[in-house]
């Protein structure tokens, strides 16, 4: 992570498992209210939702396994030794464990997405420990560091341990869809921050921060507010299309079953023969 580049592929990973969480669940939470389903069609979102699980933590797994191999191998990189007359590139190291709890996230994801007897509530709470492990590895990595390159980070950790309370809390109220919109947005906003990182310690292009500068410190503190505005604003659009876009498929799923009826009625013998007997005792 020592450069913009390894400030953006964690970034990439949280900010896509963000935006991809703001369109399933709240898509789960509707139709989980829509009681309109029959038993078929209740078992078959059932089983789509868990394929999508299975997806979802084979691509976790898949992101966290090339994050680990870019950290060990580099050009710079300590390529799998810890101690040769002393540590080598601790830091990568601390990355690649990060890296490594979140890889374990994803095989509980995909077992709990299988057929195996896997207590409820395991995912949440691996997920939950990735998230403690990020933010507890972080907050011993800055030591020693300017001002704002400590702060900038302290920063992370508000999202990082706010992420992983949320978390944990799931696992005793699951499906709950304000905790599940809570961890949607500090997903989001860990991505975003981790790019807001690189672009301060490692500039693209134009001058240098000042990383002793205090009013430097009081403008990022202000600009991780609004990094957080902007993904509440993001979590509610999504939030707000799939709202709108689920209801618009239901009813034009009832028109057609309605439509249907209505087709089928006429031919039907039964309702013939009690349109005749009525029209006979009248």
């Amino acid at each position: 992570m020592a450069n913009f580049k390894g400030h953006a592929l964690p970034g990439t990973f949280f900010l896509l498992f963000g935006l991809w969480w703001s369109i399933k669940y709240p898509l789960r939470q509707m139709r989980r209210r829509e009681r309109r389903h029959g038993d078929r069609e209740n078992q078959r979102l059932t089983l789509l939702f868990k394929r999508i699980d299975l997806i979802e933590g084979a691509l976790k797994i898949f992101f966290t396994f090339s994050g680990i191999m870019a950290e060990q191998f580099v050009p710079d990189g300590p390529h799998a030794h810890l101690y040769n007359d002393g540590w080598i590139k601790l830091m990568n190291w601390q990355h690649s464990t990060m890296y490594l709890f979140f890889g374990i996230s994803g095989i509980v994801d995909v077992l709990s997405a299988s057929s195996l007897p896997v207590p409820v509530g395991l995912d949440r709470l691996s997920l939950s420990l990735a998230l403690f492990v990020e933010g507890f590895l972080f907050y011993f990595h800055v030591h020693n560091r300017p001002p704002l390159d400590k702060h900038i980070h302290s920063l992370l950790l508000v999202a990082v341990f706010g992420g992983s309370a949320s978390t944990m809390l799931e696992v005793f109220k699951r499906d709950n869809p304000v905790l599940e919109i809570f961890r949607c947005s500090v997903a989001i906003l860990q991505g975003t921050w981790f790019y807001q990182i690189g672009f301060v310690l490692y500039p693209l292009s134009g001058p240098e921060w000042d990383l002793e500068a205090h009013d430097n410190i009081m403008f990022i503190t202000m600009c991780f507010c609004w990094h957080y505005a902007v993904a509440i604003l993001i979590v509610g659009v999504i939030y707000g299309v799939v709202f709108w876009s689920s209801k618009w498929c239901i009813g034009r799923q009832m028109g057609d079953m309605e439509l249907g009826l209505r087709k089928s009625t006429p031919s039907d013998p039964s309702s013939q023969k009690a349109l005749l007997q009525e029209s006979d005792e009248e």
